[in-house]
């Protein structure tokens, strides 16, 4: 008998450690159950139970990035622009324009800068878009409407051509001009500034109207004229995020 506990012995302890052998652990005798002559239970413990999921940090929404977008009030710090026969200076309209949209993008919780003509700032400037703003001259009586262009040549010209389209669309919505394709000049296609910018930054000119016949809107709606650019950046800002 000795000889078999010893080996059984010999056996548990082998089989234990790896894991041979299953450990069955017994609720301990109390002195209660004892004096009541009732046998205690042992309690077994199945190596078949499920294993809790171990919980997961719930799923964060990005931060969404902040539009940046530079204004440019055609003309300002250089020189007037076009001048009108009663002293109308198209930088005055530029600059009241480019005030505004400056605003109400800020307000929109959007990074900003007004920039002037020749700004230094210009060199390698990146964003996600770039506006220049400008407005046609008196000398052309009867004419009405507004144009926008980006540079004419370009490696990759899809952006400029959205921001042209969504500019386009949501400026004629906003004010009723006309989109007038028929006169935008080779200067606005070969503009300074598309060679200052950085290649990234998607840009364009914009001619609000004609000083003369659509002096109305520029000067005394200037609010629709900003809001029909602001609609226009918005709707390219918002295509880019979908990409």
């Amino acid at each position: 008998m000795s000889r078999t506990l010893v080996l059984l012995a010999f056996l548990v302890a082998f089989a234990v450690p790896l894991g041979l052998l299953p450990i069955i652990p017994a609720i301990p005798f109390s002195p209660a159950t004892e004096s009541e002559g009732k046998v205690p239970a042992f309690q077994v413990f199945s190596f078949n139970q499920p294993v809790s999921p171990t919980a997961t940090a719930p799923p964060t929404n990005p931060t969404p990035t902040i539009p940046h977008v530079g204004i440019i009030a055609g003309h300002l710090g250089n020189d007037s622009g076009a001048v009108c026969p009663d002293g109308l200076q198209e930088v005055e309209v530029n600059k009241k324009i480019a005030d505004l949209v400056v605003q109400k993008l800020l307000a929109r919780g959007w990074r900003v800068e007004l920039l002037q003509e020749f700004d230094k700032r210009l060199e390698g400037y990146q964003a996600d878009a770039l506006l220049s703003i400008h407005a046609d001259s008196c000398t052309f009586p009867g004419k009405s409407g507004f144009k926008i262009a980006r540079a004419e040549s370009k490696y990759d010209p899809w952006a400029e051509d959205e921001l042209v389209h969504c500019l386009t669309v949501n400026y004629q919505e906003q004010t009723g001009l006309a989109f007038d394709a028929n006169t935008i000049t080779y200067d606005m296609k070969r503009y300074h500034v598309y060679n200052e910018i950085h290649a990234d930054t998607p840009a364009a000119i914009i001619e609000t109207g004609f000083m003369l016949d659509d002096r109305d809107i520029l000067t005394q709606h200037t609010a629709v004229v900003a809001q029909g650019i602001i609609e226009g950046l918005i709707c390219f800002v918002e295509s880019k995020a979908t990409e």
